[in-house]
C-alpha cells in the first residue's frame, strides 16, 4: 500500500514501519558502500532522504539514478531525532520507474526566475513554487472556508458577458465570425447579428454586476473565478488573466465593508500561517526575509481607516520629493501608499476617493464630491483590496451613467436590482495573485500564477 511522505511527517506517533514510497529523485549521493536519496512525492514540501546501501542486487544501477528519476522506494522507516530530520527510510527495495536524460533543465543549483519561467510546465518541481503553489491551493481554500462558514452563497458568474462593468476597452472580445471576411451592416461597422451570440460580447474583466443580482436574492454571495483584462501593462504586478475574490453584501455600508475586509485578510493569513508552516519558513529564509513577522503582524494589527483627503494632507506635509506629487483629485501612486503603510506601521483603508476618479456604480456622499469607495493598502506590496458602497438610487446611478457615458441599454437587467426592492449594499474585490504574492514576499505576479499570460506571453 502507497505512503505519503506527508502522512509520515504529519505521524505524531510515528514509528519503525515498513513503507512503500513513490516519489521523484530531487538528489542522490552515491558513495562507495552506500547512498543517500533525497526523494519527493509531490504531498509535501519537505522531501525524505532515503538510504540504499550496497546489499541491493541494483545498487550500482540506483548509485547512476539522476535527478528527475521516477522511483519506487521499499523499506523501513528509521527514527533519527537527533538529526535535522526526525526519520529517515532505509532501503530495500529502490526500483526505477521513469528515466529522466542528463539535459534535464531542473538541476538542484539555484535558477533564475526568469529562466523557470521559460519551463514553467517543469517549474513546479522546485522548491520556491513547491511552496508558492501550495500555498496558492490552501489560500484558496482558506477563502472558501471563511465565506461558507458564514453563509455566503458560492456564486459562478459567466465568463462570456455583455455586461461593460470595467470597461470594453479593458475587455477581450469574443466572436464566431470569420476575422478573415467580416461581414458589414448598412453603417459600415461589424453585422454581430450573423455572431453566436447575436451581438459583441466579451470575456469578463468581473463577475460584479452579476453578483449584485444574486446578492438581492441571498443576501451575502461571493464570487471566485478568472477574469481576463486587455490592459498592455509589463509590470510586476499586472497580468491579463488573473482570479479575482468578489463579494457582494446586502444591507451593509461602507464601514461595514471594511469590518468585513479586515476580518476576512485575518482569517486567510492565519489560515495559511497554520496550515503551511514549512513554505512560510522556507519563503521567509530565502524570498523575503522578515515575511513570517509581517504576516503575523497583520493578523494582530488594528487597521487604520482614514480619507482619501487625510491622506493628501499627510503625503503633503511630508519631507519627502515624491517623483509623483499627491493631489487631492488624483489616485496616490505606489510610493505613496508605501509611506502611508509605514507612517501608519500597518494596514491603512483609505476612504472617499474622489467621484470622477473611481467608477459609476459606487455610491455618491453627502459632499457630491467623494464616493463611498475604500482601498486596502497593505505594507510592502501596496493596494490588495477595493470596494465601496454602492449606488442604491436609481435617479442617481441613471444620471450619473449619462454623465459617464455608460450604455444602459445593455445593462438594463442589472438597474433592475434598484427598481424592485432595492437596498444599501456592498462589495469589494480581490485579486487572487496580489494575495498570495504578499503571503510569500514574492514580487513578480508572473511567479505565482501556474501559467501567467501576461502581454507577448501565451506560451504552454
Amino acid at each position: 500500500m502507497k505512503t505519503t511522505i506527508k502522512s509520515l511527517f504529519k505521524d505524531e506517533n510515528l514509528k519503525e514501519k515498513e513503507v512503500t514510497l513513490y516519489g521523484w529523485v530531487r538528489s542522490n549521493r552515491a558513495q562507495k558502500e552506500f547512498g543517500f536519496i533525497m526523494l519527493n512525492d509531490g504531498s509535501f514540501f519537505t522531501s525524505v532522504q532515503v538510504v540504499y546501501d550496497n546489499k541491493l542486487v541494483n545498487f550500482a544501477d540506483i548509485s547512476k539514478f539522476r535527478v528527475g528519476v521516477s522511483v519506487e522506494v521499499k523499506g523501513k522507516v528509521i527514527l533519527t531525532p537527533d538529526n535535522k530530520q526526525p526519520f529517515e527510510i532505509h532501503a530495500s527495495e529502490v526500483t526505477m520507474l521513469g528515466d529522466c536524460p542528463e539535459n534535464y533543465p531542473i538541476q538542484p543549483k539555484r535558477h533564475t526566475r526568469e529562466f523557470l519561467r521559460s519551463v514553467a510546465h517543469l517549474r513546479p518541481r522546485t522548491n520556491l513554487y513547491s511552496a508558492i503553489f501550495r500555498v496558492r491551493s490552501i489560500a484558496a481554500m482558506a477563502i472558501h472556508t471563511y465565506f461558507q462558514d458564514r453563509g455566503y452563497l458560492y456564486v459562478h458568474t459567466p465568463l462570456i458577458t455583455c455586461a461593460d462593468c470595467e470597461g470594453s476597452d479593458q475587455m477581450f472580445k469574443v466572436t464566431t465570425l470569420d476575422m478573415n471576411n467580416l461581414e458589414m451592416d448598412d453603417s459600415g461597422k461589424v453585422d454581430f447579428s450573423k455572431d453566436l451570440f447575436g451581438k459583441q460580447s466579451y470575456i469578463t474583466g468581473s463577475g460584479q454586476l452579476q453578483g449584485e443580482t444574486f446578492a438581492m436574492a441571498f443576501g451575502d454571495i461571493y464570487t471566485f473565478g478568472p477574469t481576463f483584462r486587455t490592459e498592455n501593462s509589463n509590470t510586476q504586478t499586472h497580468a491579463n488573466e488573473f482570479w479575482m475574490i468578489e463579494p457582494e453584501m446586502a444591507f451593509c455600508d461602507l464601514n461595514g465593508l471594511m469590518d468585513i475586509e479586515e476580518e476576512m485578510l485575518k482569517f486567510v493569513v492565519q489560515y495559511v500561517l497554520d496550515k503551511c508552516p514549512e513554505e512560510i519558513d522556507f519563503c521567509d529564509q530565502f524570498v523575503s526575509k522578515g515575511l513570517k513577522k509581517k504576516l503575523t503582524d497583520l493578523v494582530a494589527s488594528d487597521f487604520v481607516r482614514i480619507t482619501h483627503h487625510d491622506v493628501i494632507d499627510i503625503l503633503k506635509n511630508a519631507k519627502v520629493k515624491w517623483e509623483f506629487e499627491p493631489s487631492y483629485d488624483d489616485d496616490i501612486a505606489k510610493e505613496h501608499e508605501r509611506y502611508i503603510t509605514e507612517y501608519f506601521n500597518g494596514p491603512v483603508f483609505i476612504t472617499n476617493w474622489p467621484k470622477d476618479i473611481k467608477a459609476w456604480y459606487m455610491k455618491v456622499n453627502e459632499d457630491g464630491k467623494t464616493v463611498a469607495a475604500v482601498d486596502l493598502v497593505v505594507p510592502i506590496s501596496g493596494e490588495l483590496m477595493g470596494g465601496s458602497q454602492r449606488e442604491e438610487n436609481l435617479d442617481v446611478l441613471l444620471e450619473k451613467m449619462d454623465k459617464m457615458g455608460i450604455d444602459k441599454e445593455g445593462i438594463d437587467w442589472y438597474l433592475d436590482t434598484r427598481r424592485y426592492g432595492g437596498c444599501v449594499h456592498s462589495g469589494f474585490g480581490m485579486g487572487f495573485e496580489r494575495l498570495i504574492m504578499y503571503l510569500t514576499g514574492v514580487e513578480n505576479i508572473r511567479d505565482v500564477i501556474p501559467y501567467p499570460r501576461t502581454p507577448k506571453n501565451c506560451e504552454f
